[in-house]
């Protein structure tokens, strides 16, 4: 290895996306191609051989192995160049192996108890050693029940199956499943060999595509090539390892610290600038901004929460000039109640008590003095959709595709899948969704609310079901786009999730709940200038997130050439694998109680549970989809609202 080389490149290693993972394999790498450590003409290979051939015969000769069938010979073609005291040696020629097996039903009895110690993938962590709850034999084992011996403890572990080539120590005399094979080397050296490096030939094997059904067979395990360095230089190998992955361990420690650190100032300033009173400290929190913005950006979330606030400064009126215009309120009523007027004479409405606004007594001071606010049910008309199942009997109905839940997203509509329903002709133009009408979600899950999108006439006669509603705003003086904008803000969001009903896995708005929303209306130059203005800043940030992508691209593939460049050895996992059933374990709890008018769904479910809930159990319970869940664990988190775990780790559920 080029130490200048090493160092020149290490900056691009470590900082690149899955830096220190990479970085771990450039040391295995370098590892096994005799690059880390000193060779010595003196220690050769070919004693160990020798030693490991004389163990072999006599274990075949006391019946303990057996003949090694189809056995490859050497290629000549070979992964990559060794010193010259190294050799390359087939697995099965080093060691013998054993897999496990499903216990009958009468052993299952025993080992469901856990009176005897029994091991699955699950339960294995790569390069750890495991153990069971119950760690000594009782009566149980002493039963003639068990068709075959345990594995004892200190013996090593591999996956063959879905998690191919995860290694472990036994840390108890045990069972293991048909799953995990467990290693007997032939010379003890070899142990702490093939429990650092054995993951860096297996992955050699997988890129031969030697893996049918994702699973080696005991064929493909024997015939595992392995580069083979001095019992002596053995030793030395293992210890530089341990050596350079402590190090790697404290890299990962700082980068953890580094993204906690990131995830609390990027929470801190962009709350700051959401919810700046004044222009003064609206000038400070921008300065801020700016000052961290490498920071604010370091991620996807961060876009996220960036254009979340870019949004409610937008709505709240601080991205645009004011003017001295005063806001059309009453022109906005009157067209309102000239459209209503007529869906009650054509029987699409009933005729509704006027109702005021819903406001929280910060809200009068949150907009520009001269904009005015008024309920939605004064500015839009708005109706629920068609229900299904009504009895069509004897009508004259005709085939209608619909919008559900699912097609209206936030801002925009997901037209992938449409489904139709049969409705009479006479109720089309009642539900038909026309071109500029706002589409509101009822219910669902808590986090799809009120989330809105403007129909620009995609498909036609296309209808809403119940679970929507459609509001139509009939006067020109107010932009749809910016209704669309204020029911999506944070604001919105806020709004919406303060009004809904909640149950464990739903929640949902009513529709005097929605005509209460109160809207604020600035003057129409306003609107335009400060849709102008978001669209624009909303563009710098997609460019932005792109060029970021593109750049964790770049980096990835200098990272990955650098090893290449070092280490001669060109090891790329282009198999598509099956990925395995995980499981999230931890144990939530809330912390500090938010207060009634604070969304926090998640913290709310802990409360009624008041002994915790496991990350799983909240995610199922909340009906959340994954990336939605964890992004809205992350606010209540960072509010304190819920307690991190000390320890929280994914662990591999063994299929059926």
């Amino acid at each position: 290895m080029h130490v200048d080389q090493f160092l020149a490149e290490f900056g691009h290693i470590a900082s690149a996306p899955h830096g220190i993972k990479t970085l771990r394999t450039l040391i295995l790498n370098l590892a096994v191609s005799g690059r880390l450590t000193v060779q010595y003409p003196n220690e050769k290979v070919s004693v160990l051989l020798e030693d490991i051939g004389k163990k072999r015969k006599q274990l075949r000769i006391q019946g303990e192995t057996r003949e090694i069938k189809k056995l490859q010979s050497i290629p000549s073609e070979l992964p990559w160049k060794l010193p010259a005291n190294w050799d390359w040696v087939r697995f099965s020629e080093l060691c013998s192996f054993a897999s496990g097996r499903t216990p009958s039903r009468q052993e299952g009895r025993y080992w469901n108890t856990g009176d005897y110690p029994w091991f699955s993938i699950a339960d294995m962590v790569h390069g750890k050693t495991i153990y069971k709850s119950r760690e000594t034999v009782s009566e149980v084992a002493k039963l003639d029940v068990f068709k075959c011996e345990s594995v004892k403890a200190g013996s090593l572990l591999m996956s063959f199956k879905l998690s191919i080539g995860r290694l472990s120590i036994l840390g108890v005399d045990g069972f293991h499943n048909e799953a995990i094979i467990a290693i007997y080397p032939f010379d003890q050296s070899l142990r702490s060999y093939f429990l650092t490096c054995m993951s860096v030939f297996v992955l050699t094997v997988k890129n031969k595509a030697a893996i049918k059904g994702y699973t080696l067979n005991r064929a493909s395990i024997s015939n595992i090539l392995i580069a083979l360095p001095p019992r002596e230089e053995i030793i030395r190998i293992v210890n530089k390892i341990d050596e350079l992955m402590f190090i790697c361990d404290k890299l990962e420690a700082q980068q953890q610290e580094r993204e906690k650190l990131c995830k609390i100032t990027r929470t801190a300033t962009l709350h700051a600038l959401a919810n700046a009173e004044d222009s003064l400290k609206l000038e400070l929190a921008w300065a801020r901004t700016n000052a961290n913005m490498s920071l604010l950006l370091d991620c996807e979330q961060g876009f996220i929460d960036l254009q979340y606030s870019l949004t409610k400064l937008a709505v709240r009126g601080f991205l645009s000039n004011w003017t001295k215009e005063s806001s059309p309120l009453a022109e906005i009523k009157e067209e309102c109640s000239s459209l209503k007027q007529e869906y009650i004479y054509r029987g699409w409405l009933r005729t509704r008590k006027p109702i005021a606004p819903k406001l929280h007594e910060h809200e009068n001071d949150a907009y520009p003095s001269h904009w005015g606010i008024l309920p939605l049910d004064e500015v839009a008309v708005i109706i629920g959709g068609i229900t299904k199942g009504h009895t069509l009997r004897g009508k004259d109905v005709r085939s209608c595709l619909y919008l559900s839940v699912a097609n209206v997203q936030r801002g925009f509509f997901d037209l992938t899948e449409m489904k139709r329903i049969e409705v009479p002709v006479h109720q089309i133009e009642k539900y038909r969704v026309e071109s500029g009408d706002l589409l509101i979600v009822e219910g669902g899950d808590w986090d799809k609310v009120g989330r809105t999108a403007i129909w620009a006439g995609e498909l036609p006669d296309c209808l809403h079901q119940n679970h929507i509603f459609k509001a139509r705003v009939p006067s020109s003086v107010l932009l749809n786009e910016w209704v669309e904008l204020v029911l999506n803000s944070e604001i919105g969001r806020d709004y919406f999730a303060g009004a809904s009903k909640q149950t464990t896995n739903l929640a949902s708005i009513n529709m005097t709940q929605l005509r209460s929303f109160p809207l604020p209306i600035p003057p129409i130059s306003e609107q335009i200038a400060i849709l102008q203005k978001v669209n624009h800043l909303l563009s710098i940030c997609q460019k932005l997130k792109q060029q970021r992508f593109e750049l964790y691209d770049v980096a990835q593939m200098l990272a990955t050439a650098a090893i290449s460049s070092i280490t001669g050895i060109q090891i790329e996992d282009k198999e598509k694998v099956k990925v395995p059933k995980t499981k999230l374990v931890s144990t939530l709890r809330v912390g500090v109680s938010p207060a009634n008018s604070e969304r926090a769904p998640l913290a709310a479910i802990l409360i009624r549970n008041n002994e915790g809930m496991p990350a799983k159990t909240l995610w199922q319970t909340s009906r959340l989809e994954i990336d939605a869940f964890y992004q809205q664990l992350k606010i209540e988190m960072a509010r304190g609202w819920i307690v991190q775990p000390k320890v929280a780790y994914m662990r591999e559920v063994e299929a059926s």
